[in-house]
């Protein structure tokens, strides 16, 4: 089994361990879920939404607390994590304020008396969570589930293992009954005993598109429902008759926002070929006032990436691809987690920064003849997560909208998760909904009852 350990990012300082779960302990957690889930269902709903509401107002009384472990665990900047936090218990607000109409039945047209569709939950659903938001990505997740009844069981990255039993004694603080809510620390390569036991009922999973395909094959051998939100190259389409000024500045904080790591980052910025060079001078000159280092000091802007091989394996992406033709702009250091915001142009269709999924501080700028052309290069064939449009034309932005293969287009803004909107992708991006009702409903069966 071994231990995980946490190390700062920013130093390579080791600063826990944790030891893994034994399979004893590992079927206490499920034998502890699933006794649980028989009684959670039976706890008035008004109950669980209390005690949510006790979960968001500990989140905002210990704001620093949890964005320092944040920090210290994956290296984002303090002021990122405290966004982060807040972001939870704002989340965790609205679903206790709206998860009533959520799970109300449903009334259906048919030729008996009464007919309805019923939200009931179905057990405990596992979620493997990655380390790049290691709280909104667990929260939404365990927000709607814990609300409708079901149970979460929870595989995080390893590095981050100290969000996770934190987050576990959270749910804890807030009054929600010991096995709604744990932490299950096991390496990936030893899930799968717990996706095939019958007491798991669901696997949600974020993180890359090999890492979704896994999980994608025993969901299925063990024919359990599973939601994947995985890998994306997000287009960021800037057209002609953009505000410029506005799409420079918000390109760059969708990209290096999290020092670029980020599924639905701006990866590709898209721009007719008319403004590329006044949206290129522009972005260039934000990019080299970028504030990089200490991510507790409050004038970074950009703290570091979350390991070391994952910055050597941006700068051999960088490399491949001006070996392609691309050309740097800016940026392209790096020296153990820190790597320099990173700009390329002069990048086509067929080079890495273009065909590969770039986790890190680097953005690569297409130029396109013409907006037809963009919305065709935005189309990547491999990835369809989210996708940002800008235009003052706001009629025809909607109609392009419609033209772009994503689970999330942002017209005129960065694309974001929001506990209102559902929140998926299509082709290697993952499917299947979180957020929203439609994310809400993913584990929950969906009952029909007819009476004649």
């Amino acid at each position: 089994m071994g231990n995980f350990k946490s190390v700062y990012p920013y130093t390579q300082e080791t600063i826990a361990e944790y030891a893994a779960h034994t399979n004893e302990q590992i079927e206490g957690l499920l034998a502890k879920g699933h006794t649980t889930y028989r009684q959670l269902g039976q706890i008035p709903l008004q109950q669980r939404c209390d005690w949510m509401l006790k979960a968001a107002a500990l989140l905002k009384e210990q704001v620093t607390e949890h964005a320092t472990i944040i920090t210290r665990e994956m290296g984002k900047t303090l002021k990122e994590a405290k966004a982060e936090v807040l972001k939870c218990a704002a989340s965790a607000e609205y679903y206790a304020q709206n998860i009533a109409a959520m799970l109300q039945p449903k009334p259906l047209n048919s030729d008996a008396s009464k007919s309805y569709a019923l939200y009931q939950p179905k057990g405990i659903i596992l979620a493997i969570m990655p380390w790049n938001f290691p709280y909104w990505q667990v929260f939404r997740f365990a927000l709607p589930n814990l609300l409708a009844g079901n149970t979460g069981l929870l595989k995080h990255a390893s590095n981050v293992s100290g969000c996770a039993l934190a987050i576990e004694k959270l749910f804890l603080q807030a009054g929600f009954p010991e096995g709604a809510f744990q932490a299950v620390l096991v390496n990936s390569k030893d899930i799968e005993p717990i996706i095939a036991d019958d007491r798991v009922q669901g696997v949600t999973l974020t993180g890359s598109t090999p890492a979704g395909m896994s999980v994608a094959q025993l969901a299925g051998k063990y024919i359990k429902k599973s939601v994947l939100e995985l890998g994306g190259s997000d287009p960021f389409v800037v057209l002609k008759d953009a505000d410029l000024e506005a799409a420079a500045a918000v390109a760059v904080k969708a990209r290096m926002q999290n020092a670029g790591q980020s599924c639905i980052a701006a990866k590709r910025w898209i721009v007719e070929s008319t403004v590329a060079e006044e949206f290129t001078h522009k972005v260039t000159g934000i990019l080299q006032k970028m504030q990089q280092g200490d991510p507790f000091a409050e004038s970074t802007e950009m703290g570091p990436m979350a390991r070391p091989d994952l910055a050597e394996g941006l700068a051999k992406q960088l490399q491949q691809t001006i070996q392609q033709g691309g050309k740097l702009l800016t940026g392209g250091q790096y020296e153990g987690c820190n790597f320099a915001p990173t700009l390329l142009t002069n990048v086509q269709a067929h080079m890495t920064a273009f065909e590969e999924e770039t986790f890190g501080p680097l953005a690569a700028i297409i130029i396109a003849k013409d907006e037809q052309q963009a919305i065709t290069l935005a189309n990547h064939p491999t990835f369809g997560l989210g996708a940002a449009l800008w235009s003052k034309d706001l009629e025809k932005a909607a109609r392009l909208a419609t033209q772009i293969e994503s689970g999330n287009v942002y017209i005129n803004d960065m694309v974001h998760s929001d506990a209102r909107l559902p929140f998926g992708g299509i082709k290697q991006s993952g499917y299947g909904r979180e957020l929203a009702a439609e994310g809400t409903h993913e584990f929950l069966n969906i009952k029909t009852v007819y009476i004649k």
